[in-house]
C-alpha cells in the first residue's frame, strides 16, 4: 500500500472511526485510504470547526479525535481549535498535508512551515518524511495525545510521502496506565484533612477525565465535606447534592468565595494551571492539598503545601479509606452558606419581565432539559450566568471552555457530541457573537441528518466585553452589531427555527423541540442589565460574617 493508506491503516488499527476535516489536493493519498479503511469521514465547512469537533471527540471519549487539513490556509485555520484542545487537555491528533518535498513545480506556493507553526501549540509536531516510519509515528503520538495532560498532536504528511510504496503495517495498541499514589502521602494528606476545622473540596478540570465521579462522591458520603467546582470541574459530582455549594464562575467576591475564605484546609482535585482560577492563594492563607496526575506547578497564586500525585480516581479512593470520621470539622458555616446561596443564586430573580434576565433563561433550560442531555457552549457572559447558576447532573453534561475560551465552538462541539452519543439529547447553547463565527455548520448538522437543538441568545453586541467596559466606567463604543433574522437565516440551510418573543415561551418551545427531529434553532432576547445589578452591585455588598 501507499503511505496514505498506511497511515489510514494505523488510524483504524487505533480505533479510530471518525475523521473530521475538509481535504485537499495533497490530501487524496490519504482520503482514499480512509475510505478504504471503512472510517467515517465528517467534512465540515470551515476548519477551524472540523478542529473543535475532534477536540470534543476527544474530551468525551478520552480517545484522541483526528482531523485533516491541507496545507497553508488549510492548516492555519487550524490554530484555534489546536489551541483549544492544548489548553483544555483534549487529546486530538492533527492531520495536515504538504506538496512534495522531495521535488515542486510550484515555487513555494501556499507553503508555510507548518510543524514550526504547530510546536508551541501542541505536545508534538513532525514531518512525515519516511513512508516506513508512519506506523511508529502513529503508535507514539497516539500515546502523547493520551498522556496527562492530554492534548493536541500534529503530523504533516507530504504528497510525496503519502503515494510512496511501503510494507510495513501497524503497531500492536499497547493500553497506558497511570502511577498510583504514594501511601505516605495518602497518610498525610488524611491527617491534615482530621486536623482541619473548616475543610472544603474543590473539584477542577482534571478530575472531568479518567471517571473519578464515584470516588469523589464516596469521599463527600464518609467525610461529610461540603464541596464546589470550577467551570470545567462541573458535573463530576451531581451539583443537587445537599453539600455542593456551587462553581466558581468568578474569581472573586461571588458567594462561594465567603466559603473558599472560612475553609482552613482545600483539598484541590484535578487542578489545571490553564483554567480561570477559582481563588488566589497567600503567604498567610489556607492550606491547599494538591491531587493530581501530575505534581502542582508553583507560582505566585498556587503553591500547595502538599501533594497527592497519581491516578485521581485511585487517589481518592484511597484517600476515604485512610480517612477517619472528621469529628473535628464544623461544616455548620457551609451549611448556612448554601442556604445563602439557594437564595440569591438559583432564586429571587424577576421571572416576569421580557426580554428575559439570564437567570430566568438558564433557569428554563434546566427545567426543559431531560436528565442526560449535553449542553455544549459557546464563549459569552451567558457563560458566566450558566456556569453559576445552571446545576449539572452528570460528568461532561455542561461542555464550556474555560481555557481558551475561543468564541465559535459552540455548534461544532454539539455536532461532535451528537455523534458520540447519538442516542442523547444534545443542545448547543450560543450567543449571537459566537454563533456567527461557526454558524455555517449548520448546513454539516442538517447534512449529517441530525437531532440537534441551537438556542441563540441575542443581545447585538459583545456581551461580556461591554460588561467589562461598564466595570471600568468606560462609555460603550466598538461592541454593537446587527444580525440576521436567525429564524429566515436558519431556514435557508433547512433547519426548523422559532423565536422566543415573551415571557414563558422558552421551555414550551424547548420541550417541543425535544420531541421533533432534524435540526431546531431558537432564537431568544435577553436583558444584560442584570450583569451591572448582580456583578457589580449585588456582589459588592455581600458580607460573609466569617
Amino acid at each position: 500500500m501507499n503511505g496514505g493508506a498506511l497511515l489510514a491503516e494505523c488510524l483504524k488499527n487505533e480505533g479510530v472511526d471518525t475523521v473530521f476535516g475538509i481535504p485537499g489536493e495533497e490530501n487524496l493519498d490519504l482520503l482514499e485510504g480512509i475510505r478504504r479503511a471503512g472510517i467515517e469521514f465528517i467534512m465540515t465547512r470551515h476548519e477551524q470547526a472540523a478542529g473543535f469537533m475532534a477536540a470534543t471527540y476527544g474530551r468525551l471519549t478520552d480517545k484522541p479525535g483526528v482531523c485533516l487539513a491541507t496545507l497553508g490556509p488549510g492548516a492555519t485555520n487550524l490554530v484555534t481549535a489546536t489551541s483549544f484542545a492544548l489548553l483544555g487537555g483534549m487529546p486530538v491528533i492533527f492531520l495536515t498535508g504538504q506538496k512534495p518535498i522531495r521535488t515542486s513545480k510550484q515555487g513555494r506556493f501556499q507553503m508555510l512551515d507548518v510543524v514550526r507553526m504547530m510546536e508551541p501549540l501542541t505536545k508534538y509536531a513532525k514531518q512525515i518524511v519516511n513512508a516506513d516510519t508512519i506506523p511508529s509515528l502513529i503508535r507514539d503520538v497516539f500515546r502523547i495525545a493520551q498522556e496527562e495532560k492530554p492534548g493536541p498532536v500534529h503530523l504533516e504528511l507530504p504528497e510525496d510521502i503519502a503515494g510512496d510504496e511501503t510494507n510495513v503495517r501497524p503497531y500492536q495498541v499497547t493500553p497506558l496506565h497511570h502511577t498510583i499514589p504514594d501511601r505516605e502521602a495518602v497518610r498525610t494528606a488524611a491527617r491534615l484533612i482530621r486536623e482541619a476545622e473548616h475543610p472544603l473540596l474543590l473539584i477542577a478540570a482534571g478530575a472531568n477525565r479518567r471517571k473519578a465521579s464515584q470516588a469523589l462522591r464516596a469521599f463527600l458520603d464518609k467525610s461529610g465535606m461540603y464541596f464546589f467546582s470550577t467551570q470545567m470541574g462541573k458535573g463530576v459530582v451531581d451539583e443537587r447534592h445537599e453539600q455542593h455549594l456551587g462553581t466558581a464562575a468568578l474569581s472573586a467576591d461571588d458567594y462561594i468565595h465567603c466559603a473558599i475564605s472560612k475553609a482552613d484546609l482545600i483539598i484541590n482535585v484535578g487542578h489545571d494551571l490553564t483554567e480561570k482560577p477559582p481563588f488566589l492563594m497567600s503567604r498567610t492563607d489556607t492550606n491547599v492539598i494538591h491531587i493530581n496526575y501530575s505534581p502542582a506547578h508553583i507560582d505566585d497564586v498556587y503553591f500547595p503545601q502538599h501533594e497527592v500525585v497519581g491516578d485521581i480516581a485511585e487517589s481518592v479512593r484511597e484517600l476515604t479509606e485512610a480517612l477517619d470520621p472528621c469529628e473535628k470539622a464544623d461544616v455548620s458555616y457551609f451549611k448556612l452558606l448554601k442556604e445563602t446561596i439557594e437564595a440569591n443564586v438559583y432564586a429571587g430573580y424577576d421571572e416576569t419581565s421580557f426580554p428575559n434576565t439570564p437567570q430566568k433563561i438558564v433557569a428554563d433550560i434546566r427545567q426543559a432539559l431531560p436528565e442526560n442531555t449535553l449542553l455544549t457552549l459557546d464563549n459569552g457572559m451567558y457563560k458566566i450566568w450558566v456556569a453559576r447558576n445552571f446545576k449539572a447532573h452528570d460528568e461532561h453534561s455542561v461542555l464550556l471552555d474555560n481555557a481558551l475560551a475561543s468564541m465559535g465552538a459552540g455548534l461544532p462541539s454539539a455536532i461532535a457530541a451528537k455523534l458520540v452519543h447519538p442516542d442523547r439529547h444534545v443542545v448547543a447553547l450560543c450567543g449571537d457573537g459566537g454563533f456567527m463565527m461557526n454558524c455555517q455548520e449548520l448546513e454539516t448538522a442538517v447534512r449529517l441528518g441530525l437531532d440537534l437543538i441551537v438556542i441563540v441568545i441575542r443581545d447585538d453586541g459583545y456581551g461580556m466585553i461591554k460588561w467589562k467596559q461598564t466595570g471600568m466606567n468606560m462609555p460603550a463604543f466598538g461592541l454593537d452589531f446587527d444580525n440576521p433574522d436567525f429564524v429566515e437565516f436558519a431556514g435557508s440551510f433547512g433547519a426548523a427555527a422559532h423565536r422566543v418573543t415573551g415571557t414563558g415561551q422558552l421551555p414550551e418551545l424547548l420541550h417541543d423541540c425535544l420531541h421533533r427531529s432534524g435540526v431546531q434553532l431558537i432564537e431568544t432576547p435577553i436583558d444584560y442589565s442584570e450583569n451591572v445589578r448582580v456583578f457589580f452591585e449585588e456582589l459588592r455588598k455581600i458580607t460573609c460574617r466569617l
